[in-house]
């Protein structure tokens, strides 16, 4: 009889990383183009005027500016007001 169990013993100690999901810059923030603003699963968050959404729905800069949260027709909305270089 063997004394340990074979191969499937260990059923535990798997665990996924997490997803640092939320918003990353809040708003009336100074932001660079490029800058991420919202990670999220889905568009609980739109883009606004100078934001873009990538492929897994995070909300990015395209401009240099600072970010503006609303809402429009029960929409939430990320933008970004472009600032003039000092």
């Amino acid at each position: 009889m063997a004394r340990k169990r074979g191969g499937s013993g260990a059923k535990n100690g798997r665990d996924s990383n997490p997803q640092y999901l939320g918003i990353k810059a809040s708003g009336n923030t100074l932001v660079k183009a490029g800058t991420i603003i919202v990670r999220q699963r889905g568009t609980k968050i739109h883009p606004g005027p100078n934001v873009g959404c990538g492929g897994d729905y995070t909300l990015f800069a395209k401009v240099d500016g600072r970010v503006a949260f609303s809402s429009r027709r029960g929409r939430k909305l990320a933008g970004v007001i472009p600032v003039a270089a000092e």
